[in-house]
């Protein structure tokens, strides 16, 4: 399967990934949605920032999913894993108020990150606001 994780441009994720400062894409959720039960090793995870075309990408090596979340396990997450996620020790207090209300969360660790040939994607059918697209090739969304 191939992804397209959507990324807030404001928060300077992507030259994170690239650099491997960031080897872990988390993902937050009230409810499930996607990738949850999408994703697996050996995928393909094609990033962008939101507003601009798809830039980069990198394989996926393994993912965790957690639900039944508390704000406990939340910090547990976080004091696990943050630092993979790019998330530097003074920010995990913004981070734990971001997230301690969520139900679940989706760990993605990346492998082989690199820039690509930038091309855009066709959104359509998938929601505006979608902030993360799977779909069987890439191919089928690009524009």
């Amino acid at each position: 399967m191939d992804h397209v994780a959507i990324m807030r441009k404001s928060w300077g994720l992507l030259p994170k990934i690239i650099s491997e400062k960031k080897k872990v894409e988390s993902r937050w959720y009230k409810s499930r949605c996607a990738p949850w039960d999408k994703i697996g090793k050996g995928d393909t995870v094609y990033f962008k920032n939101s507003g601009e075309p798809v830039s980069a990408c990198a394989k996926v090596e393994k993912v965790f999913q957690f639900s039944d979340l508390t704000p406990r396990k939340v910090k547990q997450i976080l004091d696990r894993y943050g630092k993979a996620d790019g998330i530097e020790k003074k920010d995990s207090g913004k981070f734990f108020k971001l997230f301690k209300d969520k139900n679940y969360c989706l760990l993605v660790f990346l492998k082989n990150p690199r820039i690509i040939k930038s091309f855009n994607i066709d959104k359509s059918g998938f929601g505006m606001m979608s902030a993360w697209i799977t779909v069987r090739d890439i191919n089928e969304i690009k524009k």
